[in-house]
């Protein structure tokens, strides 16, 4: 679970129902169902009709998603450096076999993407031949990513649009009966404008906060991946481990890089550091 996440969006509602509550006597006034209908059965109708009916179920699975931690966010810069570091060595000892026997089923399912790559390189092509393939799996990976997160936009987008059209329905309502019941203006009014308040809420506290959190857990793993693309690649070019420590540490922080000479480990891959 995303601690973050839920709790900006728990916080978020808390204050908004807070000053609802501290400013009314009469807060059922704002809870009225017709007017939710209209605003998130519209926005998720513009969804269905504006995209493929797959990319709509994945907008609408992704939601659930950023509420759940994100893997990446836990990953360690250094512990990845060290890990191509580590397989450097490995291939000097003992070759391609060596490499191979490190792509396990576990390392399989945690990242598909590096394990893909280290099968490249035990399969014999060149660095400039797997910068290519990985490269096109990167824009590939990214473009998918993109068509999602887009529609989640759209629909933070669309909510607001849909809260007016309820406004507007409530108003003609309202002038319809203004010559028989004068009175009734006022309310008539309140709850026409409450559809607006509706589709503020979903766009700015739901549908564009989460796809932005989406959007930034993207370019957090499109980072990984180039970081472990340039590992990949310097391993099939046969680098030296700390060649290749010091040209993919440029990805990191200084606090997060990873130095042979304090961070490895004899027994770990290698009899040596050279």
């Amino acid at each position: 679970m995303s601690l973050g996440t839920l709790a900006g969006f728990i916080g978020g509602f808390l204050i908004v129902i807070t000053a609802i509550v501290a400013s009314t006597d009469n807060p059922n006034a704002f809870v009225d169902f017709p007017s939710m209908a209209i605003v998130a059965g519209g926005t998720f109708a513009a969804l269905f009709i504006s995209y493929e009916t797959s990319i709509s179920f994945n907008a609408l699975k992704l939601m659930g998603k950023a509420f759940r931690k994100h893997k990446e966010s836990t990953v360690s810069l250094k512990d990845e450096i060290g890990r191509i570091v580590r397989w450097a060595y490995i291939l000097q000892k003992n070759g391609l076999q060596g490499l191979e026997n490190e792509v396990t089923d576990a390392l399989r399912q945690e990242d598909s993407f590096l394990a893909s790559g280290a099968d490249l390189v035990v399969t014999g092509y060149t660095g400039a031949e797997i910068r290519q393939i990985l490269t096109n799996n990167l824009e590939a990976e990214s473009e998918r990513g993109r068509r999602v997160t887009d529609a989640l936009k759209k629909m933070g987008g669309d909510a607001p649009a849909f809260g007016m059209l309820g406004t507007l329905i409530g108003l003609v309502i309202m002038l319809g009966n203004m010559a028989s019941d004068p009175a009734a203006i006022g309310p008539s009014m309140a709850i026409a404008l409450i559809t607006t308040l509706y589709g503020i809420i979903l766009a700015r506290l739901l549908f564009i906060p989460l796809a932005t959190k989406a959007s930034a857990r993207n370019d957090a793993v499109a980072f990984l991946h180039n970081l472990q693309l340039e590992g990949l690649v310097l391993l099939a070019e046969r680098k030296s481990p700390r060649y290749i420590q010091d040209k993919i540490n440029s990805f990191a922080s200084w606090e997060e890089q990873y130095l042979i000479d304090r961070d490895f480990r004899p027994g770990s891959g290698a009899d040596n550091q050279e």
